[in-house]
């Protein structure tokens, strides 16, 4: 087996009763790091430090990644303009915070014959939203429910307030 030392230099190619004579003449542990090489790769380490050091990587990254969920928004096909801004400016708050945003429209009772309408407040929505949004999945109609889930593109308008918005 290859051996390495603690301080990264290359030992040559051991026994393993050598390696782990070395090992313990040091005080540290002999730690098998490649074993699908030809020879296999192993380590002359203080076994704790390294792991202590590993799970403190490990807990960094992990504190460092986003956990990216998906949030939804309902809204019935009947909805008002200004209802409609309201949902729209929580689904903007949930993209700007790095969400995909999943808009359902739900069909209830005779809306259902009349199908062409959540598609045009499907569509409406998309063209409000304009370029600060990215469609991952087209509208889609699923038993009494249209959905869409869209994403942020990352460009941030100037306060740009929606369609019926005022700024005063």
């Amino acid at each position: 087996m290859r051996v390495i030392d603690d301080d990264g230099k290359q030992l040559g190619i051991l026994s393993r009763t050598e390696a782990l004579e070395l090992a313990r003449e040091r005080e540290l542990d002999l730690v098998e790091i490649s074993p699908n090489a030809d020879p296999p790769v192993c380590k002359i380490i203080d076994w704790g430090k390294f792991n202590y050091q590993r799970t403190k990587q490990q807990q960094k990254s992990r504190k460092a990644s986003k956990v990216l969920e998906l949030k939804q928004i309902r809204m019935g096909l009947k909805i008002g303009p200004h209802d409609l801004d309201i949902k729209l400016n929580h689904a903007l708050k949930f993209l700007d915070a790095g969400h995909k945003v999943k808009i359902t429209l739900m069909y209830r009772g005779r809306e259902q014959a009349h199908r062409e309408i959540g598609f045009e407040l499907a569509q409406r929505i998309i063209e409000i939203l304009g370029d600060r949004i990215i469609v991952d999945q087209q509208p889609q109609l699923a038993g009494r429910q249209l959905s869409l889930v869209v994403r942020s593109s990352g460009k941030k308008p100037i306060k740009a307030p929606l369609e019926g918005e005022t700024n005063a």
